[in-house]
């Protein structure tokens, strides 16, 4: 604190602060009351941050930056906690995707695979009471059609737009 103290800092904020509205002068009379209000309100802040002290805690946190940034640059054990804490976030990321990927190999092998002829609609569609009549019964209901499958021309809508304009735009 003996250097913040050792600094006048009055005079200094009130010269910035004169300084600044010599520009909002300028500015209002080059470009408008709008410019020449956001140049005051700038020039105030020197002066504002001395009156409430807060000028004494930017010199604290900015000191305190720099003593920081020194330490880090010239010594070399806190070169080697930056190491660790590198290792630790790539060990973060590394035992993220792995254990993604287990994860959803683990869903995978709770399912049976389908098939093609293993839709819920077939599937349905060949329940034993209905797959076949007894001898000597007709069929009331007709077995339900399955739906069309629609997963392949459903990837082609997902470009059909992007095709579209392509064509109306003469680019193929």
């Amino acid at each position: 604190m003996e250097t913040f103290n050792a600094i006048a800092w009055l005079p200094l904020c009130a010269g910035v602060t004169i300084a600044g509205l010599v520009l909002a002068f300028l500015a209002f009379r080059r470009r408008g009351a709008a410019a020449s209000m956001r140049t005051t309100a700038w020039a105030l802040l020197p002066v504002a941050a001395y009156l409430t002290g807060a000028l004494q805690t930017l010199w604290t946190v900015g000191s305190a930056v720099v003593g920081f940034v020194t330490s880090l640059v010239f010594n070399p054990t806190v070169w080697i906690g930056v190491a660790v804490a590198g290792l630790s976030v790539v060990l973060f990321v590394v035992s993220g995707v792995m254990r993604g990927r287990k994860l959803s190999a683990g869903r995978g092998l709770g399912r049976k695979k389908k098939t093609g002829a293993d839709t819920p609609e077939t599937e349905q569609a060949v329940r034993p009471a209905q797959a076949a009549p007894a001898v000597g019964q007709k069929t009331t209901q007709p077995l339900p059609k399955p739906a069309p499958r629609k997963a392949a021309a459903k990837a082609d809508d997902d470009f059909s737009d992007i095709e579209e304009l392509l064509k109306r735009r003469g680019i193929s």
